[in-house]
Formats: C-alpha cells, sequence, structure tokens
C-alpha cells in the first residue's frame, strides 16, 4: 500500500504560481510511475502530468505544456507540479496518483491521495 497526501493547494490570481507536494508513504514509492490529475466540477477527472520512477522522463496534457513542471524526489519520497502562468481554467481539485506504468488513464493508477484544491481568480 502507498499513502499519498497532496498539500500547497490555494486561491491565486490569473498569471500567478503554485507549487503543489505529493508526499508518499508506505511500501516503497520510487520504483513507481507518478502522476498528477484534475477534476473540475462538472467534468470528468483528467490527466495533466506524469514523471518516471527516475524523473528522467516527464509528459504533459497540452493543455499545460510550457507553464507547469513535473518533478520528484526520491530520497524524500515527494513529487511535485510547479504551476507557473495559472489561468482560470486551471481551477480543479488536483490528484496525486502512483502506478506501475505510465498512462493518460486514470485506471492505470493503484493509488490516490484525496487532492488539493486550486482556485485561479481571473
Amino acid at each position: 500500500q502507498v499513502q499519498l497526501v497532496e498539500s500547497g493547494g490555494g486561491l491565486v490570481q490569473a498569471g500567478g504560481s503554485l507549487r503543489l507536494s505529493c508526499a508518499a508513504s508506505g511500501r516503497t514509492f520510487s520504483s513507481d510511475i507518478a502522476g498528477w490529475f484534475r477534476q473540475a466540477p462538472g467534468k470528468e477527472r483528467e490527466f495533466v502530468a506524469a514523471i518516471n520512477w527516475n524523473g528522467r522522463a516527464t509528459y504533459y496534457t497540452d493543455s499545460v505544456k510550457g507553464r507547469f513542471a513535473i518533478s520528484r524526489d526520491n530520497a524524500k519520497n515527494t513529487v511535485y507540479l510547479q504551476m507557473n502562468s495559472l489561468k482560470p481554467e486551471d481551477t480543479a481539485r488536483y490528484y496525486c496518483a502512483s502506478g506501475p506504468r505510465t498512462s493518460i488513464y486514470s485506471t492505470a493508477y493503484a493509488y490516490w491521495g484525496q487532492g488539493t484544491q486550486v482556485t485561479v481568480s481571473s
């Protein structure tokens, strides 16, 4: 079992930045793929970014490329999502997830956190 706890969400003005953190505990996390998803009210959960086990491969949905950066520190069992140039359409609850392989589909991830709310005002 892996327990994931997100933090770092909040209210920010458009154009601002936030850094989300996802702290993992439980069994070894360093060999897992880690991903971030988001879900806005009335919408389906969507893929945002993913990172492989050693941090050398990253993947992003088109709408966040060039603005968001995913990274990880396996020594701290933590994954980060740096979000810059935030837009109102980025408003959502952001979830951290981990699993055995990279995927844009939420069903591929075995473990999930409870999420952290990000609200971007215009």
